[in-house]
């Protein structure tokens, strides 16, 4: 029997595969169709300080081996989310929760991470410094390694739960960024975060999105993902959750050779809906293919090779 347990920031799960922020909303729909406890948790819809309409549409556009999207953060508000959607979510799902948390200035992400920080079903704080697809904010904190630091700081002074910042892929030296958090006391940091993409529709000569560009997810940016996954883990010594275009056991294995202690399906639950199920289930079969017998053990396997 495989053991597909890994520790987290100090929480153990059952195994290392974590739907991603935005494309699992808040749980209980997916628990219509299967009990969502197989999960190792999952990652919320991001909240932000205040209720957020989010961009103007069409926000969503297809792509071979991936998606576009422009979303732009839209959630209820972090009052809400804390009174209606947390105790929905309780009903359905018995493990900690992950809370993706959005904010336009320190003082918002400060907010938002503090009222979270104090609900008994989130375990983990997930920090999101990357958004591409919102003005103002978002992943103007996640370009330079002053201003990760400076979010990571101050969010971290506020709160008692672990911290893990997600990163954007849309840098120069994603490694430098993540060492900033590091240094600044994350718990962890989580990425890749999209790719900044845009497409045209060639009939109206105009952008396809609303918005003109949006974030790419999908396949298409798994070995881009694999490659900062891996970079970060040669820079940092904190827990690294990875994430992008991640589609199979097969995908989760190699995610964790690059260093990631867990990682996030994004797109694909969009796809597929039973997708996260789907390699949970797969992945016991994977190990013993390739030979595996505790996950923990190769967490990073490939960085020497």
């Amino acid at each position: 029997m495989v053991d597909m347990k890994v520790d987290l920031c100090g929480i153990t799960i059952d195994n290392p595969v974590i739907p991603a922020s935005g494309t699992f909303g808040y749980g209980y729909e997916f628990a219509e169709l299967y009990d969502i406890n197989i999960l190792g948790t999952f990652s919320f819809k991001g909240a932000t300080k205040e209720p957020r309409f989010g961009n103007p549409t069409p926000r969503i556009a297809e792509t071979p081996s991936g998606m576009l999207n422009a979303v732009g953060l839209q959630n209820p508000g972090v009052d809400k989310v804390i009174s209606e959607e947390l105790p929905k979510l309780k009903k359905v799902f018995n493990k900690k929760v992950m809370a993706n948390v959005s904010g336009f200035s320190v003082d918002d992400y400060v907010y938002t991470c503090s009222r979270l920080d104090k609900c008994e079903e989130v375990g983990w704080l997930e920090v999101n410094i990357s958004c591409p697809n919102v003005h103002g904010g978002g992943m103007s904190f996640g370009t330079s390694p002053k201003s990760a630091f400076e979010v990571t700081s101050a969010v971290k002074k506020a709160v008692k739960k672990p911290v893990i910042i997600k990163l954007s892929p849309n840098v120069t030296d994603i490694a430098e960024i993540a060492k900033a958090c590091e240094d600044a006391g994350a718990d962890g940091v989580s990425l890749i975060n999209t790719l900044l993409a845009m497409r045209i529709d060639i009939k109206k000569r105009a952008p396809l999105l609303k918005n003109v560009t949006g974030g790419l997810s999908g396949p298409a940016i798994f070995p881009v993902a694999v490659r900062m996954v891996y970079q970060c883990a040669k820079a940092v010594k904190i827990p690294i959750v990875g994430m992008g275009g991640i589609s199979s056991a097969e995908d989760v294995i190699e995610m964790t050779l690059a260093g990631a202690t867990a990682v996030e399906v994004g797109a694909e639950n969009l796809t597929d809906p039973f997708a996260s199920k789907k390699i949970i289930e797969d992945l016991p079969n994977v190990m013993e293919k390739y030979g595996i017998n505790k996950l923990s053990d190769i967490i990073g396997g490939a960085l020497n090779g």
